[in-house]
């Protein structure tokens, strides 16, 4: 990929989304401070609860149609609706919430968003 990443590649990825040349992540979630690769400085720039938020809705969104298509088909017993369906929501959320929250920390980074401070208002309004 020539020049800068595009956000979603690069958050899809959790590459930096300056130049896209190293991860963002120091860990399974935890953020660097800054890029090994061009030392983007990533302090101040944060996702919040937005990635959870966005993979907890997602999840039910697709779990829920199979869960209840299953328990009008087959009528299982509930203890196996939760022994087949507990794994796929679990895989499918700890799966999903690295590459959300990269994105949505590059989207951040891109703006520049931070958090809003009293300082930061406009001088008469």
């Amino acid at each position: 990929m020539a020049g800068k990443p595009t956000r979603l590649g690069a958050g899809l990825r959790g590459l930096c989304p300056a130049c896209g040349g190293a991860s963002v992540f120091s860990g399974f979630l935890g953020l660097r401070p800054a890029c090994p690769a061009c030392k983007a400085d990533f302090r101040g720039i944060e996702s919040g609860d937005g990635p959870a938020f966005f993979v907890m809705f997602l999840v039910a969104i697709l779990i829920t149609p199979p869960v209840v298509l299953v328990q009008l088909w087959l009528d299982p017993p509930a203890w196996a609706q939760l022994v087949v369906w507990a794994p796929v929501v679990l895989g499918l959320s700890v799966g999903l919430l690295r590459p959300f929250k990269s994105v949505l920390f590059g989207l951040n980074w891109r703006h520049k968003a931070g958090e809003a401070r009293w300082d930061d208002r406009e001088a008469g309004g």
